[in-house]
């Protein structure tokens, strides 16, 4: 009498179907089959998708909280400086705000399109204002990491999503420089017109493009199918010019006796000298000394101070709003 489980002829049960492949799913000599292997690659993407949503909502999470620190911790400093403020200025400086910040997204997603991934308006509002609430994280990478993994899921390439963070830098670096020069005066900051040349040829196409292809080519990537234009670095570039005038408004809102035409000039130099400070998140500390300096002539440095605090926290309310709205509306937009 044979044994439970083993077949009639008294061959022992190795596991081996008729088809040749075992309980496990692989062949008789051991090797996985196609089911097995698709059901093993299927598994692994779920994992991984799970692991993914895991890190964005931990991702917004870590920023949102420095996003509230910096708040929490500029606080005595954020009541006196809208204590001089009635509701109509504190409403016109954060919707200026607002402004600068939609110029900005316009600009990365005019260079997205013009790389070849052009967005729809509400999902390039989600992926660019979520991202770019890493910039209160400490480090530098966390907004581009973001943005390449939303714009992943729109089928944005990884190394379109970085080229199009990367030139932003450059092109408000060099708007901002310009607008500070033609703001606040040859004869005091004559120096940066120095930067100004070289930030001009970095934003030619042609060498954008040769330096977009080496170092995609130094990490073993494809190149890019569609090489950048003048036209859409012109585009950018009048986007970047508007932010800065929306920038200089939400100041002249916070301190309306400096002037609009200097507002614009002293916000645009402690911008461009605060994101030379890549260890420090979005510039913090670094802007408000400056723009503190900045202001010496026309303010006391108590008032200054004031002045260069509130603006922070003008803006780091705009980062969260637009944020907020963004997610909003792509969520109403798949509904």
């Amino acid at each position: 009498m044979s044994d439970e489980g083993a077949p009639d002829d008294g061959t022992p049960d190795d596991g081996t179907r008729d088809d040749g492949t075992r309980d496990d799913g692989t062949a008789d000599d051991g090797v996985p089959t196609d089911g097995a292997r698709e059901a093993e690659a299927v598994a692994l993407g779920a994992g991984r998708s799970r692991v993914r949503r895991l890190l964005r909502v931990g991702f917004l999470l870590v920023a949102l909280g420095f996003g509230a620190w910096a708040v929490a911790s500029q606080w005595d400093g954020v009541v006196a400086g809208f204590a001089r403020l009635n509701p109509a200025l504190l409403a016109g400086s954060l919707v200026a705000v607002v402004a600068a910040l939609l110029g900005a997204m316009l600009t990365w997603r005019t260079l997205l399109a013009d790389l070849g991934s052009p967005l729809e308006f509400r999902p390039a509002t989600k992926v660019f204002f979520v991202g770019q609430l890493g910039k209160y994280i400490p480090g530098t990478v966390w907004p581009v990491l973001a943005q390449m993994e939303m714009g992943r899921d729109l089928g944005v390439p990884k190394a379109r999503s970085a080229a199009a963070f990367f030139l932003m830098m450059p092109i408000q670096l060099a708007t901002g420089l310009l607008v500070t020069l033609v703001t606040l005066g040859w004869d005091r900051y004559g120096g940066l017109l120095l930067l100004v040349p070289v930030l001009l040829v970095l934003l030619e196409p042609k060498v954008i493009n040769g330096v977009i292809g080496f170092g995609l080519r130094k990490l073993g990537r494809e190149p890019l199918e569609h090489p950048l234009t003048r036209r859409g670095m012109l585009t950018a570039l009048c986007w970047a010019l508007a932010g800065w005038a929306c920038y200089g408004l939400h100041l002249y809102f916070v301190l309306p006796e400096a002037g609009l035409v200097f507002a614009v000039g002293a916000f645009a130099l402690s911008w461009c000298l605060g994101i030379m400070t890549f260890v420090v998140p979005a510039g913090a500390g670094v802007r408000e000394a400056v723009m503190v300096a900045v202001l010496a002539p026309v303010l006391d440095s108590g008032a200054a101070i004031a002045v260069a605090l509130c603006s922070r926290a003008v803006i780091i309310v705009g980062d969260l709003i637009c944020a907020g709205l963004a997610g909003i509306a792509a969520r109403r937009g798949r509904a």
